[in-house]
């Protein structure tokens, strides 16, 4: 039982399904879920762990970079069953095909780019933040 409530937590978010719709193509480096999901890397990890703790993804790190795919001939049936269901029923669903567009782009860059641009916006945003002044009462 603990499997099936795991996989649906897993599945009560939108981000977390996107995420999954995004996987079914091919495997991706955080960075390049951060930037389709347009989400905080601490939000994306804790989306991750979700997914994975559900065994509904797998991780896989090369480097510094970690991967993520979706389970593969080994996972249970439910976890089988789960992705069949969410990409039969979300195929055509507006979000998820504008996000299948939007990784196009994504994967045109590297992942090494697309960290760069990542840690050159969190530096200006950053850097905008922490200039304003601090009213006090």
């Amino acid at each position: 039982m603990q499997g099936i409530l795991a996989i649906t937590r897993a599945l009560s978010d939108e981000s977390r399904v996107r995420v999954l719709m995004a996987l079914k193509s091919k495997e991706l480096c955080v960075c390049q879920i951060i930037d389709l999901l347009a989400l905080a890397p601490s939000t994306v990890s804790k989306h991750m762990a979700i997914l994975k703790q559900a065994q509904l993804v797998e991780a896989s790190k090369n480097g510094r970079w970690v991967y993520y795919r979706l389970a593969g001939d080994h996972a249970s049936t439910a976890v089988k069953e789960a992705i069949r269901w969410a990409e039969k029923h979300l195929v055509s669903e507006t979000i998820i095909k504008r996000d299948a567009k939007n990784l196009k782009t994504i994967l045109k860059c590297t992942p090494v780019e697309i960290c760069k641009k990542q840690k050159a916006s969190r530096v200006v945003r950053w850097a905008e933040t922490s200039s304003r002044p601090i009213l006090t009462p």
